[in-house]
């Protein structure tokens, strides 16, 4: 089966203009692929947070018509199917490795969570298959579940799992010292906060869709599907479901419409329309709805954050302990220890000089869709803890949130700095950051905008975040270059594109360093077949490591070109000169140009012993360290206190994200993170009953920003290359949230803190704040 046959190509022309093609609409999206006799699929999923299934009758719903397979769990056992596992496994404070609860195809004796699916119906049309869903018969003996991390931890609640002890997966602590203990003891002020950070979900615009097709005469599987990097989905499904060799399996992922970390996990679905395919021989196509896509996409978030900050006398910090608990949900998905573990820890020195620090983290089981990575995954919640800290701090200690930030933050002359996480910063101007972004941002004169606000009746405040991320996650890219037979040159990559305009980066990448055409180039994508690597796009990795990539692949292209060149045109390897795409005999006019030398060299016969045969080649990048995207964010906002109605005014932001090879897409990058961080600020949150019901599961319950509540957005840059791998580049992905979460809350709060309100958890939705304003103007008249 080829790529034609689904209608779209996961190779693409270099000036072939990829964004224009989705704003218009022209995109190929999984749910616009249809293949030739396709079925469609419905899930039969639980209505139960947690129940015993007693039994699976689907004789009825198979009498349906239309209906070709109704898949139980009891078809999955008897195919043999493995449990999707973590792709990351580490070990806890007792040295023990962490608690791994795979993720069943079909729940099988019990089900953990809400949504979770416990049989797949086939039918001619989707109708067909929705009617018949509801015909299957499933027995379910309610169990008592919980949803609270912190309930989760009590003697007395519900065990997710049986060999989890206290719903505890792992329980992982990384810094403790004496010498923390010590400045805890002798500090002059210790600031302590317990903040809540609630559920989330991705929401992007492209649901969760599959086609799964079997080939009996060949024994081969084909999945399409939306996903973050088509090699960690294959490596899944070939390794842990169905034990099968790589070849047996091709996974194909066109357009996606969003990622967000969700679509990086293997999901159970995947493999039961590929097992359904199989038995009932024909291809089978879902595409979930809005509400399955709520109920199990996995949910970001969801962590209980509590910090104590200790100063000297000067303000200045000594030390630092968190202790955090992180929902993982009814199963420990792909990326989850490293989420609730080390990006956390990485980044709780942030820009600040801070000797030491120490973390806890428990990775807490609860009945709801299991936990996985949302942009910024772990790395936003270590900043909004400390930013929270020091805010808190400067109001105890009398200081100005400024001045508290300024009088820690790392100077540019201690680079390279070693942090107290042990991390090693290699470039950053943090202060003059500050300083750019405040005079954006008006900061000394907000008092009088403050002013003008209480005299029309409304609460005005402002907020700062400087904050650092860590980018770059597994260090190890290959970029595999191909030069055709038509004359061009295929950059293979595993790095997906998920609407962010990669494309034009990797091509551009790849035509400047060769010197050819744009025209010339083509960049195959989303096809396990054609590309290399086993990671998916997360982490704000891809420039800067498949760029990297790309960039040595290059080179090594041109270094064997010289080598055949000097062969070719009778001159010595040292005479040989590259430039704009042709190899030149120094100081003559005889050269040739790069493609024709490919070709040339492709139809070579009797080559000297040594002689490259091929300027196509595979190169692994390997990165030295990971890179320190950083910045500083401020927030303006007015509250109606009357209605708690919050209107923000102007998000100002000044990013370090390196060499930009692209401003405008740094800025779509920025401006998408704010927005996401003021949704979640705003109103975004799974909300899970008692009983493990989703009461927000929906956008009518579950409030997106919309356009009218964007703020006037100003952005500007300082960029300091990055000093560790070739491009300069930091990560960009990830840090408007990291910027704005933090700064949005600090605005809200400044607001507020006249009218006696001084602390609130997320989300800040207008009843909440009418709530909190209306609780202090009673405490006050008391």
């Amino acid at each position: 089966m080829t790529t034609q046959e689904f209608k779209f190509s996961s190779a693409q022309s270099g000036d072939h203009d990829e964004l224009t093609d989705l704003v218009q609409g022209k995109g190929c999206f999984t749910s616009d692929v249809s293949l030739p006799g396709q079925l469609h699929a419905c899930f039969v999923r639980s209505p139960y947070a947690h129940a015993q299934i007693a039994s699976v009758n689907a004789e009825a719903a198979r009498a349906m018509p239309g209906v070709r397979l109704v898949l139980t769990p009891a078809d999955v056992a008897a195919a043999g199917l493995g449990c999707i596992m973590p792709l990351v496994v580490m070990k806890g404070s007792n040295g023990q490795n962490m608690h791994c609860s795979g993720i069943p195809i079909l729940a099988t004796d019990r089900v953990r969570h809400l949504g979770e699916p416990v049989a797949l119906v086939a039918a001619d049309t989707l109708e067909q298959a929705l009617n018949a869903a509801e015909a299957v018969e499933v027995d379910y003996v309610d169990l008592p579940c919980v949803t609270d991390l912190q309930q989760a931890l009590l003697p007395e609640s519900p065990q997710v799992h049986a060999a989890v002890s206290g719903n505890v997966a792992m329980d992982w602590s990384q810094g403790d010292s004496p010498e923390l203990e010590r400045a805890f003891a002798e500090a002059h002020h210790v600031q302590e906060l317990e903040l809540k950070d609630p559920m989330l979900t991705g929401s992007p615009m492209e649901p969760r869709a599959a086609i799964a097709s079997y080939d009996a005469e060949k024994d081969h599987y084909t999945l399409v599907a939306g996903t973050q990097g088509v090699k960690t989905i294959h490596s899944v499904l070939t390794n842990q479901v169905f034990n099968l060799a790589p070849d047996r399996l091709r996974v194909l992922t066109p357009h996606v419409g969003g990622g967000f970390g969700l679509k990086s996990q293997t999901y159970p679905e995947y493999a039961a329309l590929l097992l359904a395919s199989r038995l009932v021989g024909a291809p089978i196509k879902w595409t979930a709805t809005r509400l399955e896509c709520f109920l199990t996409d996995t949910h970001g978030r969801n962590t209980h954050l509590r910090g104590r900050m200790a100063f000297d006398r000067e303000g200045r910090i000594t030390g630092l302990k968190a202790d955090v608990l992180c929902g993982i949900g009814a199963y420990t998905s792909g990326y989850i220890a490293v989420v609730s573990t080390m990006n956390i820890y990485n980044c709780l020195s942030s820009v600040y000089q801070m000797p030491r620090l120490a973390l806890r983290s428990r990775m807490v089981h609860t009945h709801v869709m299991s936990g996985g990575p949302y942009r910024g995954a772990g790395r936003p919640e270590a900043v909004y803890l400390v930013e929270r800290l020091l805010d808190e701090a400067a109001h105890a200690m009398c200081l100005p949130r400024d001045t508290l930030r300024r009088r820690n933050l790392v100077p540019a002359s201690a680079m390279p700095y070693k942090a107290a996480n042990g991390l090693t910063y290699d470039s950053g101007e943090f202060e003059a950051i500050l300083d750019k972004t405040l005079l954006l941002a008006d900061w000394q004169g907000f008092e009088s905008r403050r002013a003008a606000a209480l005299a029309r009746g409304r609460l005005r405040g402002i907020g700062v975040c400087s904050f650092l991320e860590v980018a770059g996650g597994i260090l190890e890219e290959p970029a595999d270059i191909r030069f055709t037979d038509d004359g061009r040159v295929a950059l293979h990559l595993g790095a997906q594109g998920m609407g962010q305009g990669v494309h034009a980066i990797y091509t551009q990448l790849l035509a400047d360093k060769l010197g050819v055409p744009l025209s010339s180039v083509v960049l195959v994508t989303g096809d396990s077949d054609q590309v290399p690597g086993i990671v998916s796009t997360v982490a704000s990795r891809t420039t800067m490591m498949a760029g990297s990539a790309t960039t040595l692949a290059c080179e090594e292209s041109i270094r064997r070109g010289r080598h055949f060149a000097a062969h070719h045109l009778e001159a010595r390897v040292e005479d040989i000169a590259f430039a704009a795409g042709r190899f030149t005999i120094v100081g003559t006019d005889r050269s040739m140009g790069l493609l024709d030398l490919a070709k040339a060299l492709r139809l070579a016969t009797d080559l000297p012993e040594g002689m490259p045969k091929t300027l196509d080649n595979l190169t692994v990048f390997k990165a030295s360290s990971v890179n320190f995207p950083n910045g500083c964010h401020v927030s303006e906002v007015e509250v109606d206190p009357e209605t708690g109605t919050v209107e923000f005014i102007q998000h100002t932001a000044v990013d370090d994200v390196g060499v930009m090879l692209s401003p405008t897409l740094v800025e779509g990058q920025i401006m998408g993170g704010v927005v996401q961080a003021l949704g979640q600020v705003m109103g975004e949150m799974l909300h899970y009953d008692d009983q493990g019901q989703l009461l927000t599961g929906s956008y009518m319950d579950y409030p997106m920003p919309r356009a009218d509540q964007i703020p006037l957005m100003v952005l500007a840059h300082h960029s300091v290359p990055c000093t560790t791998h070739p491009l300069g580049v930091k990560g960009a992905g990830e840090s408007g949230v990291a910027g704005a979460w933090p700064a949005a809350v600090s605005a809200l709060l400044d607001a507020l803190r006249p009218a006696g309100v001084k602390q609130m958890d997320l989300p800040f939705t207008a009843n909440r704040i009418w709530l909190a304003l209306k609780a202090a103007k009673a405490q006050s008249t008391v």
